[in-house]
C-alpha cells in the first residue's frame, strides 16, 4: 500500500520520515515471507538432525521433492483442478442463492419472518454433520459434494447480505424515492452499491469455508481431489505425501484468497474504501 504523505504545505519530508516509511513498507512486504522462511529452515534443520522421527516429520526438502513428483506426474494438477472445480461451483451456487435470499429477507417482512429462525439456527450449526443425508439424497459423487459445500457456505452469505442490506441508511432510500426512482432503480442503483462492500466481505469469508468443506467431503467420500489424495497417503503411511498435501492445500487456499482480494479491489474501485487504501500504509 502507498505511504502516508506526511508533508504539509508542500514542504519536503524529513529524511527520518522517509527512512522510517521505507523500513515500515519493507517490513510489511517482506515480514511474512521472512517468518515463513524461518519456519521452513527450522523445519529442515530439525528433520536433518532427526530431533523428531522422520516418519512424524519428514524433511522439507523431501516434501518439496514429493510435490514436484506430483506435479510432473500430473496428479497435483488433476487433484487441484477437481477440488477447485467443486469449490467454485458450490461457491457460485451459494453466492447466487445467498445474496438473493439475503436481500429478500431485508426487503420483505414475510420472507425475513420465515427464514430468520432458519438462518439463526443454521449459521452456527456444524452443517458438515448432515453429509450422510446429502450422500443419501444426491449420491456418492460430485453432486453430493457440491451441494454439501453450497449448503455450508450459503448461511454466511445470507446473514452478511441481510445485515448489509438492512444497514443501508433509510434517508438515502427516501431521497431516491422522492426523486421518482422506482423500486427496481432503488435496488440496483442505491441499495446494492451501498451494501456491496459488506456483501463482498461475506463472500470472502464463504470462499475459505467452501474450500474447507470440499476437502472434508473428499476425505469422507473418496474419489479424486486434494483431500482424498492426502487421506490416501495417510492410510498407506506415506508421511511425505501427507505433508505435501498440506502444503498444496495451503498454496491453493492462498491463491484463492488473494484472487478474492483482487476482485474486491476491482469491484470497489469507485468506493471510499479504495481511496482509504491509497492513503494508508
Amino acid at each position: 500500500m502507498a505511504r502516508i504523505d506526511r508533508t504539509s504545505g508542500g514542504a519536503a519530508p524529513a529524511l527520518g520520515d522517509v527512512v522510517r516509511d521505507k523500513a515500515l513498507w519493507l517490513f510489511e512486504a517482506l515480514g511474512p515471507f521472512a517468518l515463513i522462511g524461518t519456519a521452513v529452515v527450522a523445519w529442515e534443520i530439525t528433520a536433518l538432525q532427526k530431533a523428531i522421527d522422520p516418519f512424524l516429520l519428514p524433511a522439507f526438502s523431501t516434501v518439496v521433492l514429493r510435490i514436484f513428483d506430483d506435479l510432473i506426474t500430473g496428479k497435483l494438477l488433476l487433484n487441484a483442478a477437481l477440488t477447485l472445480y467443486r469449490a467454485l461451483v458450490a461457491f457460485g451456487l451459494a453466492a447466487s442463492i445467498g445474496v438473493l435470499l439475503g436481500i429478500l429477507m431485508a426487503r420483505m417482512v414475510s420472507v425475513g419472518w420465515f427464514f430468520d429462525p432458519i438462518v439463526s439456527i443454521g449459521l452456527p450449526a456444524p452443517k458438515i454433520a448432515l453429509l450422510p443425508v446429502f450422500m443419501l439424497w444426491f449420491g456418492l459423487f460430485d453432486l453430493a459434494k457440491i451441494m454439501m459445500v453450497a449448503f455450508s457456505a450459503s448461511f454466511q452469505i445470507i446473514a452478511t447480505t441481510w445485515a448489509a442490506t438492512r444497514s443501508v441508511e433509510r434517508e438515502i432510500i427516501w431521497s431516491a424515492r422522492s426523486l421518482g426512482a422506482t423500486d427496481r432503480q432503488i435496488l440496483w442503483q442505491v441499495i446494492l452499491p451501498a451494501a456491496l462492500p459488506q456483501i463482498l466481505t461475506g463472500l470472502q469469508i464463504a470462499m475459505p469455508i467452501s474450500l474447507i468443506v470440499v476437502l472434508v467431503t473428499e476425505m469422507v467420500m473418496g474419489g479424486e481431489g486434494l483431500g482424498s489424495a492426502m487421506l490416501r497417503s495417510a492410510r498407506f503411511a506415506d508421511s511425505p505425501g501427507v505433508f505435501a498435501g498440506i502444503i498444496e492445500i495451503g498454496l491453493l487456499g492462498f491463491a484463492v484468497i488473494k484472487t478474492m482480494e483482487i476482485v474486491r479491489r476491482r469491484l470497489l474501485s469507485w468506493h471510499q474504501e479504495a481511496a482509504r487504501d491509497e492513503t494508508t500504509v
